[in-house]
């Protein structure tokens, strides 16, 4: 299986746009937020895709209640500040990742495939203990320059980071 993960959107309507149509490109049969949305407006934007959308609330995140009701109208999971999900096997832990020993203890308890985070805007795929730590960088652009997001093949366990 092939999934989607972005981060960091930051209401940035044309890069999720953009990012839409990478997903959609890719086959990919889910996309994983991990925060940082800022408002409802751009997870519906996002919903657009071709895929099961989940996601976790960022530290920049407003309008909680506001965009659960939106996330209900338009099927996307939010998961709250953290979550877990199991896909065909692989434990994946999601969280925006503001506090690094939080992270790099979901990475080390050997509980999680995959942990999935943001906040950085730095794109990064590393191996901590036998976890597969995924970081897809900025899908704004706004600090960077640069717009990513990244790819995870299940099967191979392996993720690219994508610019788009």
């Amino acid at each position: 299986m092939k999934i989607g993960i972005i981060s960091d959107t930051h209401d940035n309507l044309p890069a999720i746009d953009e990012a839409v149509k990478v997903f959609d490109r890719e086959g990919v049969e889910l996309v994983i937020h991990a925060g940082d949305w800022n408002a409802p407006f751009s997870m519906v934007r996002l919903a657009r895709a071709k895929a099961r959308l989940v996601g976790v609330f960022g530290n920049v995140d407003g309008e909680r209640d506001f965009m659960k009701e939106k996330a209900l109208e338009v099927g996307v999971e939010i998961l709250g500040d953290s979550g877990e999900l199991d896909v065909g096997g692989i434990k994946i832990a999601l969280y925006h990742g503001k506090d690094e020993m939080f992270v790099d203890a979901l990475a080390k308890s050997a509980t999680y495939n995959v942990v999935i985070r943001g906040h950085t805007h730095n794109p990064q795929v590393t191996e901590v203990g036998s976890a597969l730590v995924i970081n897809p960088g900025e899908g704004c652009g706004y600090l960077t320059g640069k717009r990513t997001i990244a790819i995870l093949d299940t099967e191979k366990m392996y993720a690219d980071i994508i610019g788009f």
